[in-house]
């Protein structure tokens, strides 16, 4: 194995262990969003009406690009013979610029910072994915 393969292959297993951060506080964002939600504007009936309020709905709009980051990656890793570094290396920049949390910044932002508040567990797990980036 060359020193260029490796290096991808260091890439590939990081961007992996991104994946699987995202993962864990995408689903971790959701479920607090929900209760939230709910709170708010009374029981979510089923999952499909949770379906359908997660990809309409603007009180989730900010989880959307969440979401699309996810199967980036996922459309990446299907075709790893095809995997360049420098589209690794542009999906973690956008993990980076993904998990930005403000109480002062974008919308986003925003409700990112007021998540991580709200629950030690989502602070944890945004802990954890940020680390992994480094």
């Amino acid at each position: 194995m060359t020193s260029t393969n490796s290096s991808l292959e260091t890439e590939i297993k990081q961007l992996r262990q991104v994946r699987q951060g995202f993962l864990r506080l995408h689903k971790a964002l959701l479920d607090s969003e929900r209760e939230t939600y709910e709170q708010q504007f009374g029981k979510i009936q089923t999952n499909g009406d949770f379906f359908q309020l997660v990809i309409s709905h603007e009180w989730f709009d900010w989880l959307r690009p969440m979401s699309q980051f996810i199967v980036q990656v996922d459309e990446l890793m299907d075709d790893k013979d095809a995997i360049a570094a420098s589209q690794i290396r542009d999906l973690l920049q956008q993990a980076q610029e993904l998990l930005k949390a403000s109480e002062e910044g974008t919308i986003a932002e925003q409700r990112y910072d007021q998540a991580i508040q709200r629950s030690p567990d989502i602070a944890f797990m945004y802990a954890e994915t940020l680390n992994s980036l480094k």
